[in-house]
């Protein structure tokens, strides 16, 4: 894992540079102070605003850093750190899903100026400030407006992200990624695809699995002990009882305020963010309940599709989503194949017992 205890240098290319409730943040605007008892600078969340937490390791690839540090320690990991810190990181796998948050913040401003229903980003890293240079310096070369970071200098990160009330955690590190889950936060741990793809720049697109992500594992369960002729019996039982939430079902709902400040000027058609929702179900067996469940949370989905047990990777192609959420690693792998971005949801009973990464990515430290 990529974690220096080390003391920290003096920097003076950062405009702030403070400690603040334990965790090294660093501001990219002045003059807006928190409420801890340290008094440092940060900036506070927008009242409204969806938060998404990302780690250093999912926005940007440190592939070769994190060999370094394993192969040669401790000293040679920060010694190729200063030495290559005016040298960006490339892409990582949420890099495109940030950027599209940006464009959708963009036209949010355009349409509201004084509101603070937006995105706001967090870099989330268990990292310690000697590498923050180089992320900021990253961060800055992208042209990326990610103005608070909190870098924990080796202790886990996750304590703080109830504090940045965060609405969605995104790691490249699958024991952080289930921490979060176990303390309710919605998270996921992300793969780059095997293959680069082209996504849309003008539209956030996001896709879900249903069971164990958008609702809970209820069904899955039945299938697991039951078989499938069990669980159609009993999706049309209960075809009108709700199913449970799931740990992203917040995350559709905030998406959802965002859509409609766009239909309530008339932009349903033009919205920049579209939802999907891609389940392994079939529509006429088990769809019902699904659909219903999203009504009765007053949610809905741009587009759902129905598989039937299908591969979800040739759809997921078709759709370009800029990341696809799912339960099991087998559709996570499946989508990667096809060039998707995938993100695993450790939750529900196909965690047990727990699946490993794809043979074409292995999850890594922060």
């Amino acid at each position: 894992m990529d974690v220096l205890l080390l003391a920290v240098p003096t920097v003076t290319v950062l405009p702030v540079q403070t400690l603040c409730c334990g965790a090294c943040v660093f501001s990219l605007t002045v003059n807006k102070r928190c409420d801890c008892a340290e008094g440092s600078f940060l900036l506070p969340k927008p009242q409204n605003a969806v938060t998404i937490a990302v780690s250093s390791r999912a926005l940007f690839r440190m592939d070769e850093e994190q060999r370094i540090y394993m192969e040669q320690g401790v000293e040679e990991y920060v010694r190729y750190q200063l030495q290559h810190e005016n040298e960006p990181f490339s892409p990582g796998p949420a890099f495109p899903f940030v950027k599209a948050l940006e464009a959708v913040n963009k036209q949010l401003r355009d349409l509201y100026p004084d509101s603070e229903d937006i995105f706001d980003i967090v870099l989330v890293t268990n990292n310690h400030a000697q590498v923050g240079v180089r992320l900021i310096n990253s961060i800055n070369h992208y042209d990326l407006f990610i103005e608070r970071f909190c870098m924990t200098g080796g202790n886990s990160p996750i304590c703080y992200l109830k504090a940045y009330h965060t609405n969605l955690y995104l790691s490249a590190d699958a024991e952080k990624v289930r921490e979060a889950i176990d303390q309710g936060i919605a998270a996921a741990t992300i793969f780059s695809p095997s293959r680069d793809v082209a996504v849309s720049q003008s539209q956030l697109r996001v896709a879900f699995d249903g069971d164990a992500v958008l609702f809970s594992d209820e069904s899955e369960r039945i299938v697991k002990a039951h078989g499938l002729d069990r669980f159609f019996e009993h999706e049309k039982a209960h075809e009108n009882k709700p199913l449970a939430q799931g740990p992203l079902k917040g995350f559709l709902e905030a998406l959802g305020r965002l859509q409609k400040k766009f239909y309530s000027k008339g932009l349903r058609l033009e919205c920049p963010i579209r939802t999907y929702l891609v389940t392994a179900r079939s529509a006429a067996s088990s769809g019902a309940r699904a659909l219903k469940t999203l009504r009765s949370w007053g949610l809905e989905t741009d587009e759902a599709l129905f598989l039937a047990g299908a591969p979800k990777g040739p759809l997921l192609e078709k759709i370009r989503p800029h990341i696809y959420f799912d339960d099991q690693m087998f559709h996570v792998a499946g989508a990667q194949e096809m060039g998707t971005v995938a993100a695993h949801v450790p939750y529900g009973v196909a965690q047990t017992p727990r699946r490993t990464a794809p043979a074409t990515q292995a999850p890594a430290a922060q």
